[in-house]
């Protein structure tokens, strides 16, 4: 067996592992042995996936320089909702902490990259200029919510939770893209085209935007206070 056929069944296996794991921490009960395990589980094999992802765009880069900057992005925003989804339950009581170097390198390199990958599709790329652009969006906004987060200290205390949902549905984002852009073509060769390709990059940040919405009212729903007067009000998370 070759270098190339052994990294090849590794990569694979990784994905299977993370999508396999995905759905069994999102559909088990938060907090439960068999979530944390399956999420522990998961970011291991995103962390692999990762990993073994930047040979192969040092390689596109030299071929490719337009494709290989848009994966190196990728690595970039998933770097990004992989380190989050983890600090946030690490550093669950210590926000200076999660809002450290490391977070605050990560909201550079995402602002940097986004804007050099919305300049790509807008006047460089000759193929998935949508796909570019949209995507684009993800880092420059997620850089921005990182600087407003980082700030000064939430008020809620529910933060670590807010942090750790939005980081996993990006990660969900980018377990799904990779099987259906190249785990289901190989899987069903028929399916393979323009359409299944766009259908592939942009379905999941729809369903992400949507899940986001439902999860966010079930789990982090809005918190009522009394008001000086005696009468309840709602009051709306620092999100909304």
């Amino acid at each position: 067996m070759t270098l190339h056929t052994l990294s090849y069944f590794v990569h694979a296996g990784l994905g299977v592992l993370a999508l396999a794991t995905f759905w069994t921490s999102g559909l088990s009960r938060k907090g439960s042995p068999v979530h944390r395990a399956s999420g522990k589980l998961y970011l291991l094999a995103m962390t692999g996936l990762l990993l073994a992802a930047v040979p192969l765009t040092a390689a596109m880069l030299a071929r490719n320089p337009v494709a290989g900057g848009f994966l190196a992005y990728l690595i970039v925003i998933t770097t990004t909702s992989v380190w989050t989804s983890w600090r946030a339950v690490k550093d669950k009581r210590d926000w200076a902490r999660f809002t450290g170097p490391v977070y605050r390198v990560l909201m550079a390199a995402n602002l940097a990259s986004g804007l050099a990958v919305a300049w790509l599709g807008l006047f460089v790329a000759t193929q998935m200029q949508l796909i570019f652009v949209a995507f684009s969006s993800i880092g420059i906004v997620g850089a921005v919510n990182m600087w407003r987060f980082s700030r000064r200290p939430p008020a809620d205390p529910r933060w670590p939770l807010r942090q750790h949902l939005g980081a996993m549905l990006g990660n969900g984002v980018a377990t799904h893209i990779a099987f259906l852009s190249i785990g289901l073509p190989k899987l069903l060769p028929f399916l393979a085209g323009s359409s299944l390709l766009n259908l592939a990059w942009l379905a999941p940040l729809v369903v992400a935007f949507v899940a986001g919405a439902y999860l966010t009212r079930k789990y982090l729903p809005r918190r009522a206070e009394a008001h000086p007067s005696g009468v309840r009000v709602r009051l709306s998370s620092p999100a909304e």
